[in-house]
């Protein structure tokens, strides 16, 4: 049962919302904006309304396939393996070719269900460092940074600390690019400059 889940959250994960949404405007937004197919991309390309949208859905990837785990009776440990099954899902799609996106929004619904204080404090984060620096990489980079530490700060149960450090490490990494241009002071900043 627990390897079937795992599975389907992977599929579920990757069903590439912004994609969906820019085909239905006719428009690919892998080959638009900066080619992301997450929620800040689909918002510079396609209007903030569809960006609204498919952060939301992106988020729903990961909420719902561990929300139905824990209701199926997972303990955390299982629990976290299927929130990393949607994760990847999102970040290596099946259906893309393995080309996904860097999979915050996803991360933000499995931890908001395994760890609603946490993922709070994670978005407070996130929050501020956008509000002040007006970067909007440069918060998912701080808020992927700061989950291991305050999930252990918080006292979660181990496997909690290690998906978080897992998810972290993993949107980091997936931030490659980003972290280049804010090095070289060219990272697009969104309001008046």
């Amino acid at each position: 049962m627990e390897i079937l889940v795992i599975i389907v959250s992977y599929l579920i994960g990757s069903i590439p919302t912004g994609v969906i949404l820019g085909s239905l405007a006719g428009i690919d937004v892998r080959s638009a904006g900066s080619g992301n197919i997450g929620a800040t991309n689909v918002a510079r390309v396609l209007g903030k309304g569809k960006g609204g949208l498919t952060l939301l859905a992106d988020a729903a990837k990961g909420f719902l396939p561990v929300f139905i785990a824990l209701q199926l009776g997972f303990d955390q440990a299982a629990a976290a393996w299927v929130a990393a099954a949607a994760f990847l899902g999102h970040l290596y799609p099946i259906y893309l070719k393995f080309r996904g996106g860097k999979g915050v929004a996803t991360a933000l619904g499995a931890l908001l269900v395994l760890a609603p204080l946490a993922t709070l404090i994670l978005m407070v984060v996130f929050g501020v460092v956008v509000l002040t620096s007006r970067i909007v990489s440069l918060g998912s980079i701080a808020a992927a940074a700061a989950a291991p530490i305050i999930l252990w700060l918080l006292s979660y149960a181990l496997p909690l600390i290690g998906l978080g450090a897992f998810l972290g490490a993993m949107v980091i990494l997936r931030h490659h690019a980003n972290i280049q241009r804010l090095l070289a002071g060219a990272e697009p900043r969104f309001g008046p400059h």
